[in-house]
């Protein structure tokens, strides 16, 4: 059956979208700010992750234990977290409860405080969280590897900050960066779930109607990313090593963004992927292996990456690259490449099925600048492509790459 998505835009340039599912009596609710991690600065990474950690800890009319216990006692979930190109709060709850549960989610949103003691809380849980990252080596082989791929833009800054920008971030900082992001006409609500779109309409005029546009212009970043084709390692006493290969990818807007997350599919999606079958079952080189492509709506990535024995890090590098580089050479059998389509439809028609999966992915889209038409161009893009496309994606993508080593000081020792 297909579902009925209305769309419209308040006075205050909100953009509300509202998928009627009378299904169950779950209204789930996503409430999307443009930006995301991509507006920060060298100087204060991390600022998005505290400002989500903690936006929800007070406001100007309750304290973090009522607004918990608001939540609490009607049996809701509430969360928040951020993205590359967004900020998120989300809740669901019934429908006899949504009008209770939007009115807190509009104080939240419209009036944190940032109480210092919540703030320094989430401070030492970041701090920790930092430092127990570095003992990973998939997340070293990962940040360093973001460097190469990025430079100086925020795509590439690690997810939490750096132990010294989040150090010296302090509550004027969070409040400031609130100030300056969060504002009707950079926010899209995204609801899903058996409440009228005339009910719905009216409770977020009553919550979010009245909140002006500020007069300074939407914030946007100007840095361009640098690409770096080197290799990067860390040596750590680890009983395996990780081999990254990264690639410049194009951003969701690209004409070769379809063809590229057939490649991702094909390559390394699952159990039955070109990567796992040749390189974990057949050779026994990998512990994990693996390809993904994020959805960026500036410059992705593509990233290939393999954890081995440290003795076979020379081996697992040549492989990575030799079944990346197969596809610049060789195109794919037609049966492979319907297989791939398949899996990817079927897999994001499966991400879809929820009140709070349709609420998410509508208001995504919106929220990167696609639209909600984009769920079924996106079907339509992936059934479109042909071998042709998927071979020359592979030549213009996949030429050349950064590479990011984590292991033994004895496995860094490699021929490039």
């Amino acid at each position: 059956m297909q579902r009925q998505n209305y769309r419209t835009v308040l006075a205050n340039g909100i953009v509300v979208l509202i998928t009627e599912n009378p299904t169950a009596d779950i209204v789930a609710t996503r409430c999307f700010f443009r930006g995301g991690t991509s507006l920060e600065l060298l100087h204060n990474a991390g600022i998005s992750h505290l400002v989500s950690a903690t936006i929800a800890k007070g406001t100007v009319n309750f304290s973090s234990q009522e607004i918990a216990e608001q939540v609490e006692s009607i049996g809701a979930s509430f969360g928040s977290e951020v993205a590359a190109d967004y900020f998120l709060l989300s809740f669901k709850t019934i429908g006899a409860d949504f009008a209770e549960i939007l009115g807190l989610a509009a104080e939240i949103l419209r009036s944190p405080t940032f109480p210092d003691s919540e703030l320094e809380l989430e401070r030492r849980l970041t701090l920790q969280a930092i430092a127990s990252q570095q003992e990973r080596p998939f997340s070293v082989a990962f940040d360093q590897l973001q460097q190469l791929i990025y430079g100086e833009h925020p795509y590439g800054f690690p997810s939490l900050g750096t132990a010294s920008t989040v150090s010296s971030l302090n509550r004027c900082d969070l409040v400031q960066f609130h100030q300056t992001q969060f504002r009707p006409d950079a926010m899209v609500i995204s609801i899903a779930g058996r409440i009228s779109t005339e009910v719905a309409l009216s409770e977020i005029e009553t919550a979010f109607g009245d909140w002006q546009i500020p007069n300074t212009p939407l914030s946007s970043s100007d840095l361009k990313a640098q690409f770096s084709p080197d290799v990067v390692s860390t040596a750590q006493d680890t009983q395996q090593a990780i081999v990254m290969l990264g690639y410049p990818a194009p951003a969701v807007t690209s004409l070769d963004y379809a063809a590229l997350k057939l490649i991702t599919t094909y390559l390394g999606n699952g159990l039955s992927s070109r990567l796992f079958v040749e390189l974990r079952e057949k050779r026994g080189l990998a512990y994990e292996v693996s390809a993904f492509y994020p959805t960026r709506l500036e410059r992705s990535q593509f990233v290939a990456y393999m954890g081995t024995a440290p003795q076979n890090t020379q081996l697992a590098l040549d492989s990575l690259r030799s079944e990346c580089d197969r596809l610049i050479h060789a195109a794919l059998l037609p049966e492979e490449l319907q297989t791939s389509k398949s899996k990817l439809l079927g897999q994001y028609a499966l991400g879809k099925q929820t009140n709070g999966q349709i609420a998410q992915v509508y208001g995504w889209y919106e929220a990167i600048g696609l639209g909600i038409d984009f769920d079924l161009e996106f079907a339509a893009a992936i059934a479109a492509v042909t071998l042709e496309d998927i071979q020359r994606a592979a030549i213009t993508y996949l030429s050349a790459s950064a590479i990011s080593l984590v292991g033994p000081a004895s496995s860094l020792a490699i021929k490039v």
